[in-house]
């Protein structure tokens, strides 16, 4: 039988995080047994969708044991830490279903059947796609990879850090970088 939080002293919870940071096994289950109704009914309550919430749930318990070891008691209880990462983690997931949701929409309106244009607006479409395509080789490999992932590949940047085991400053860095030298190459037009 699970034993509300509210009940369980926070004393026993810092135990339990505190054995967890150092690898205790049973320590981190025991930790989920108490926590895990609150941790998920917070999370439910804000992604609305129990697949969703199972998952942002054991995202969000991967977190605790690979971070026990940050847990700083003077700022607040064991719960409540808990609970800040998990609200956090739901409000991510929301915002990046939105982003694919957003693109989705914008890519299958970009690719919606539209009258065929007159051959001059075929030429210049042609010419902007090799122009495009010649810039994108431009770019450094890692540059290119990680904006076809994001705005090709409908990744958020998160995803895209992880995808490649890269710190998510890094791949903003890249993205932003890579994009600027788009602009710079398309508004020129250079000729290779």
């Amino acid at each position: 039988m699970t034993t509300h939080p509210s009940r369980v002293q926070d004393d026993e919870l810092a135990l339990l995080l505190t054995q967890s940071a150092a690898g205790d096994h049973r320590a981190f289950a025991r930790l989920y047994d108490l926590t895990s109704a609150r941790v998920y009914g917070l999370v439910l309550r804000v992604i609305n969708d129990r697949g969703h919430a199972e998952e942002v749930v054991q995202e969000c318990y991967l977190k605790f044991w690979q971070h026990a070891d940050r847990y700083d008691r003077s700022r607040g209880g064991v719960v409540n830490w808990m609970l800040t990462i998990a609200h956090r983690r739901s409000v991510d997931r929301i915002r990046s279903e939105e982003v694919h949701r957003r693109r989705g929409t914008e890519y299958a309106n970009a690719n919606a059947a539209v009258p065929p244009a007159p051959v001059e607006e075929s030429v210049e479409r042609r010419d902007e796609r090799i122009t495009l395509r010649r810039c994108l080789g431009r770019l450094t490999d890692l540059q290119r990879n990680s904006i076809e992932m994001s705005y090709f590949g409908g990744m958020t940047y998160p995803e895209v850090a992880a995808q490649t085991s890269t710190p998510l400053p890094t791949i903003k860095s890249r993205i932003r970088d890579g994009l600027r030298s788009l602009r710079d190459c398309v508004k020129t037009g250079e000729r290779s």
